[in-house]
């Protein structure tokens, strides 16, 4: 091996990292801008869909055992070399990501980029610079979560030496597989329902450099059966622990409308709420902010 590609040494990551503010902090988006993964137990494969391009996630992901190693039971990640496996049978180009609203390094809105790189900068320093997984909810219908949600993501994948992975979680009314112009047949409802289930039939490429997504599934009938499941704790502890320089982002139902949002909170590291410019009052945003865990909670974010 070069000297190029050597395993980087990586800190043993905590168990409880935590803010040490929990003071809400907001970010006013521009008013122009609207609602928008063992082999065994022992390696980890590239495998990610059942097609020809290189594959990077492990497809047989979910070993029990490997959950009770806890933090640190792997040392060294090969992450530079993951990253350059992660190939897109298909690019996105400038005028679709315009389009679809989707923020990119070259893009000319340049106020928008630089917001989430903004948000992305405040997280990484809540979290000491750890990876995490993230709920985003909505303090109401239309707020934008899944804009938010997918920007956010996009802008951590910015970085060539991360990853990001975005997962539908909104199953009432999941957006992010047109969004993305995708063909979903699978997804997380079809993982989360069978035992069996290969995780790569359900980590799509999004045609976005170094960005993922698990798409909610064909089984939508009962949100709160499949998230309270002891296999999403599982799932979510798994993908997070695998590989430290992935960011983890939760696409979740308004958390006014549904308990899933602050049902999945419980389950990751942060939740973040998003407020619809001049929608709601006060107290709505209030009540939907008390309703996370305010050892989790980062704050709101201002869309529109």
């Amino acid at each position: 091996m070069t000297e190029q590609n050597q395993d980087r040494e990586r800190e043993e990551m905590e168990t409880d990292s935590r803010p040490r503010d929990q003071t809400s902090r907001a970010v006013d988006l521009n008013g122009r801008e609207r609602t928008g993964d063992l082999q065994k137990q022992s390696e980890a494969s590239d495998s990610e869909r059942n097609s020809g391009f290189s594959q990077w996630e492990d497809s047989r992901m979910l070993v029990p055992s490997s959950l009770e190693l806890g933090p640190g039971a792997v040392d060294k990640y090969v992450i530079s070399k993951q990253i350059v496996k992660m190939q897109e049978p298909r690019r996105l180009t400038r005028d679709d990501m315009d389009e679809r609203r989707i923020i990119y390094p070259e893009s000319q809105n340049r106020a928008l980029v630089n917001r989430f790189r903004h948000l992305r900068t405040k997280l990484l320093e809540v979290s000491g610079g750890n990876n995490f997984t993230m709920v985003v909810s909505g303090a109401s219908e239309g707020a934008g979560t899944s804009f938010m949600a997918l920007n956010l993501a996009a802008a951590f994948a910015f970085d060539q030496s991360k990853t990001a992975l975005i997962i539908d979680c909104n199953l009432r009314n999941p957006t992010l597989h047109s969004q993305l112009d995708l063909a979903a047949d699978n997804g997380l409802t079809d993982f989360l329902e069978d035992s069996d289930y290969d995780i790569a039939r359900i980590i799509y490429p999004t045609g976005i450099p170094r960005l993922r997504l698990i798409p909610a599934g064909s089984q939508r009938d009962t949100p709160a059966e499949f998230f309270t499941s002891f296999r999403m704790k599982q799932f979510l502890q798994a993908i997070r622990r695998r590989y430290p320089d992935r960011f983890i982002v939760l696409d979740t139902a308004p958390i006014s409308d549904s308990p899933d949002a602050r049902i999945l909170g419980d389950l990751c590291d942060y939740s973040m709420l998003v407020v619809p410019h001049g929608r709601v009052t006060a107290t709505i945003v209030e009540n939907a902010a008390q309703a996370f865990n305010p050892e989790k909670f980062v704050g709101a974010v201002i869309n529109g």
